[in-house]
């Protein structure tokens, strides 16, 4: 029995390398890394305004799209929240971030939708060779008044999460996060 599961996971293996190899969003599906240390290389405003339009093509339920973006590059104000927020100590290394905000008011799922579209500007940061990390605004009542309050962000946007955003320092690996007994077909 562990033979046969070696081997089909071998198998596995192998199929999604020569997948990778002709599906470049699959590539970059399976090789995106959470980046937590960034070079001086700066991020230019054409690829940050990229990166959210990319973030605006998620789904979202309704077309409510119950999102706003809001681009930092002021190296100020990201020392400040680097220090304020427990998660975001890399942010003082970023180039620049991303908060993604949702206006509860707008759809009772904000946060999902503002969660695709995370994951949108994580997965387009990681093609465009940036490095990129999902930090906490949401569900922490602490950290979602810290980020209004360093950026001005009215009542009743909430921020979801704040993306430090630059070009990695160094080699970061991808985490195998495939576990096949995860997976059911067909029942339980």
């Amino acid at each position: 029995m562990k033979a046969k599961l070696i081997t089909l996971i071998a198998i596995l293996l192998f199929q999604n390398v020569a997948i990778m190899a002709q599906n470049p969003t699959l590539g970059t599906i399976f090789n995106r890394t959470s980046v937590r240390s960034y070079s001086d290389k700066p991020v230019s405003v054409e690829t940050l305004t990229l990166l959210v339009k990319a973030g605006m093509a998620a789904p979202t339920g309704m077309n409510r799209q119950p999102w706003e973006f809001l681009v930092i590059q002021d190296k100020d104000v990201m020392a400040k929240l680097a220090a304020d927020l427990p998660y975001a100590k890399m942010l003082k290394e970023a180039q620049a971030a991303i908060i993604v905000i949702g206006n509860p008011e707008k759809s009772d799922y904000w946060y999902l939708d503002c969660s695709a579209a995370t994951e949108n500007i994580l997965l387009a940061a990681h093609s465009l060779g940036l490095g990129a990390v999902w930090t906490a605004g949401y569900p922490y009542e602490s950290n979602m008044n810290k980020i209004a309050t360093a950026l001005s962000i009215p009542l009743p946007y909430r921020p979801l999460c704040l993306i430090p955003i630059g070009y990695p320092k160094g080699e970061n690996k991808p985490k195998d996060k495939w576990n096949p007994a995860k997976l059911h077909l067909n029942n339980w």
